[in-house]
């Protein structure tokens, strides 16, 4: 209670719990006024001045606001916990910059990948830091389903204006599995309005889901742009050097007594999916080995593994290749960090390998050139086309440039059973 009128009034108040008191009575109006204060109206400070809309938290919402902190889907989900990747390494950096200057940065944050590849953590991260360093602010964790499931129960019970006050009256508005919205139009139109109130009032809002805006057909085209207005930042499936990062990581915070790497090796060759089912591989393994006595050993994690994925089973990924999977075979072909490709380096050894991945994104993907000149260093559209048309006479040109576009090509083919497109004619 003393940290909540400290946060709404000042460090000068002290609170005193006397036993048998009467509840003072409030200034004049307000006892009247009590039902609309319940739906949002802000607290008042002595003399009935009204307090400015930053340090609009009164006691009841600070409270919900820790609440909602104790409520977060795993307290073992923070950034401190989460393993950086190729594949996710522009997300994890972008949910940080919004943790640290929230409402300055990327504003809205739409993160977007397929299940279990850590869009959830980077949000409960997202939460976990602003609650600890930002006690001023207040912090709403909800996912698609709940907000629907919300507005409808308010809907119901005729309290809609608290509906809007618990959710229009924040500073950081973090909404999971945002495409649980789509085919629901009040849902949807209560959403939009949501959205615009924050978003014009400089709050920040993050969200994310399991496909980029463009692929949420089902949602209102108001609201994908909005989406889209912002920062979209996806997480891939983790690459081999991630998931044994993920396993190690995982091995030293659960104290496993492990011979050798040899079981986590064997893991990250055969469970590709996502980081839910390397965590859960290495689980069963751990329990088979438990409930047996029998020793952490590699022997051991191939006859559990050989079930569920067997020797052999290929790891190919349907759909086109995006943008990130470009980026990644290209870093690994020429030798280059995510962040070297995307800098603002001129180095040849820099260069070449940008515009050549700036190529292939051109002919491999559905991205407009503004959306790729982001995506790399945040350039301008006339760049792109200038290293696609130099791209395409270096083909035609150089041997050299042609086998490594080829070898490109035959990286991402092999890695995606189905291309959007065909590969380009280079023959003349």
């Amino acid at each position: 209670m003393q940290a909540c009128a400290t946060s709404v009034m000042g460090d000068d108040v002290t609170i005193d719990l006397v036993p048998g008191a009467r509840a003072p009575t409030p200034p004049e109006g307000l006892a009247a006024g009590h039902e609309r204060e319940h739906q949002g109206r802000r607290p008042w400070e002595p003399g009935g001045r009204h307090l400015p809309a930053s340090s609009d938290i009164p006691a009841r919402d600070a409270t919900d606001r820790l609440s909602q902190a104790s409520a977060l889907p795993n307290p073992k989900l923070t950034f401190d916990q989460f393993v950086i990747g190729d594949c996710n390494r522009l997300a994890h950096a972008a949910a940080l910059t919004v943790a640290e200057m929230p409402g300055q940065a990327y504003n809205p944050l739409f993160i977007c990948g397929p299940p279990g590849v850590g869009k959830t953590h980077l949000l409960s991260s997202i939460a976990d830091l602003l609650i600890a360093h930002s006690p001023g602010l207040t912090v709403r964790v909800t996912t698609g389903e709940s907000f629907t499931n919300e507005f409808l129960g308010a809907l119901s019970g005729r309290s809609t204006e608290a509906f809007k006050a618990r959710f229009r009256h924040i500073d950081v508005l973090l909404v999971d599995d945002v495409q649980f919205l789509e085919r629901k139009t009040r849902t949807e139109e209560e959403f939009f309005h949501t959205f615009n109130a924050l978003y014009d009032s400089g709050r920040q809002i993050v969200l994310s889901s399991d496909r980029p805006p463009r692929d949420l057909r089902a949602l209102e085209d108001r609201l994908r742009e909005r989406f889209e207005s912002g920062l979209v930042a996806d997480i891939r499936p983790p690459e081999h050097a991630t998931r044994m990062t993920i396993l190690r990581k995982r091995a030293q915070h659960d104290d496993l007594d492990l011979p050798d790497e040899a079981p986590l090796r064997l893991i990250a060759d055969r469970v590709c999916e996502n980081v839910r089912a390397i965590e859960g591989a290495l689980i069963r393994v751990v329990a088979y080995s438990s409930l047996t006595g029998r020793p952490l050993s590699e022997q051991l994690t191939r006859e559990v593994l050989d079930g569920l994925y067997p020797a052999g089973q290929s790891h190919t990924r349907t759909g086109p290749p995006t943008i990130g999977d470009i980026t990644a075979a290209a870093c690994a072909q020429f030798g280059l960090t995510t962040d070297e490709l995307i800098s603002s380096s001129r180095a040849a050894r820099v260069s070449g390998p940008r515009q050549i991945a700036m190529y292939l994104t051109r002919e491999l993907t559905g991205e407009s050139l503004p959306a790729i000149g982001r995506y790399f260093g945040g350039r301008d559209h006339t760049t792109v086309m200038h290293a696609y048309r130099r791209t395409q006479t270096r083909i035609a040109s150089d041997a050299r440039t042609r086998e490594l576009v080829d070898n490109l090509l035959a990286t991402l083919q092999s890695e995606h059973t189905a291309p959007t497109s065909t590969p380009p004619d280079r023959s003349a």
